[in-house]
């Protein structure tokens, strides 16, 4: 039996998917596939470790993934993990679980690495809809992300693997292909290509989706392709953060609000019946009153109605970390005002 146990994002999940196919015909073995996006979500892979632990006490424990890969120290003092591995050793688990345990951290400089995992997943346990990977890391550096720290630098999945991942899964039956990445929108040599060559190649594939995209990456061709290939899903979810300029400034986020005003209306212009959801940060350090309620107009001017609204949480090793803070109750109450907004956006 090998329980896979996937926190995070849509990246852990098509690489947890990965891993299961790799380790099918291995017994008593668990991996926590982890999250690093905040201190919280370090303490939540904690808590859950502990739980497995206690309810597989005869297991092998192994933790990998971006909490591995940044914290490597905390995970191998848990008496409860048996393995640490990094981002770059999880792509060669098979040859670390085969061979005899001489050391329980085995964490290397993911900016050495510029590879890929090449297996091919045939399908997703439990799922209607297939993500397929198209790139790793990112070579942005938001003052609130650790992610780079966890992921490296940007390196693109070459379009012929990409092709017939696709392919793969759509023989098996999947219908909703969902385009995922570290940060997908930065893909080479051209993520607007990418999408075009896929449509090309693969005419039947019935619905083309997409992750969260960087509203500074998007260009006219991506707009173009919108309103020419009607199988590319009309739901957009955009990586906003706030709707404040000077604080998507300290951010150090690539778009300013009227471009995120001016892509969602050329987006609707190219498709009437297209949707908008977002991400949000709301009391990132320094936010004023008046900078919130930027945030809140935005997403009524620009018509988005999906939020996904998460109250600033400090990231130890960022930048934003190191800046004033807002109060963590100020912070909960404005996600809680921005939460109702998005509930009320289309009245």
């Amino acid at each position: 039996m090998v329980e896979v146990i996937t926190l995070g994002c849509r990246i852990n999940s098509y690489e947890s998917e990965v891993l299961k196919e790799k380790l099918a015909d291995t017994d008593n073995l668990i991996i926590v596939n982890s999250c690093a996006v905040t201190a919280e979500a370090e303490r939540q892979c904690r808590q859950t470790i502990r739980k497995l632990r206690r309810e597989h006490p005869s297991a092998r424990l192994v933790v990998t993934g971006c909490a591995a890969q940044v914290a490597p120290e905390q995970f191998a003092a848990m008496e409860e993990v048996d393995l640490v591995l990094g981002n770059r050793e999880k792509t060669e688990i098979l040859n670390y679980l085969s061979a005899p345990l001489t050391e329980k951290t085995i964490v290397g400089d993911i900016f050495s690495y510029d590879g890929y995992d090449s297996y091919l997943i045939t399908g997703f346990e439990g799922r209607h809809r297939a993500f397929v990977q198209i790139q790793q890391g990112c070579d942005h550096r938001c003052t609130y992300c650790i992610v780079p720290f966890a992921r490296g630098s940007n390196r693109s999945i070459p379009e012929e693997k990409i092709i017939r991942q696709i392919r793969e899964l759509l023989d098996r039956g999947f219908r909703e292909i969902c385009l995922t990445g570290v940060d997908a929108c930065s893909y080479q040599p051209s993520f607007s290509r990418l999408v075009q060559h896929i449509l090309e190649q693969i005419q039947d594939i019935p619905s083309l989706q997409f992750g969260s995209l960087d509203p500074a990456a998007l260009d006219d061709d991506f707009i173009s392709l919108v309103q020419t290939y009607p199988n590319i899903h009309p739901h957009f979810h955009f990586s906003t953060q706030s709707g404040d300029n000077l604080i998507l400034k300290r951010m150090k986020r690539r778009h300013t609000r009227e471009d995120v005003i001016r892509l969602c209306r050329d987006l609707r212009a190219a498709r009437p019946e297209a949707t908008f959801g977002s991400d949000f940060i709301c009391g990132f350090p320094t936010e004023t009153d008046e900078q919130f309620q930027n945030t809140v107009r935005l997403v009524h001017e620009a018509g988005i109605k999906k939020l996904h609204v998460f109250p600033y949480s400090e990231r130890p090793g960022t930048p934003a970390a190191l800046m004033p803070q807002v109060p963590v109750e100020i912070r909960r109450e404005r996600a809680r005002i921005l939460r109702e907004q998005g509930e009320t956006a289309d009245e």
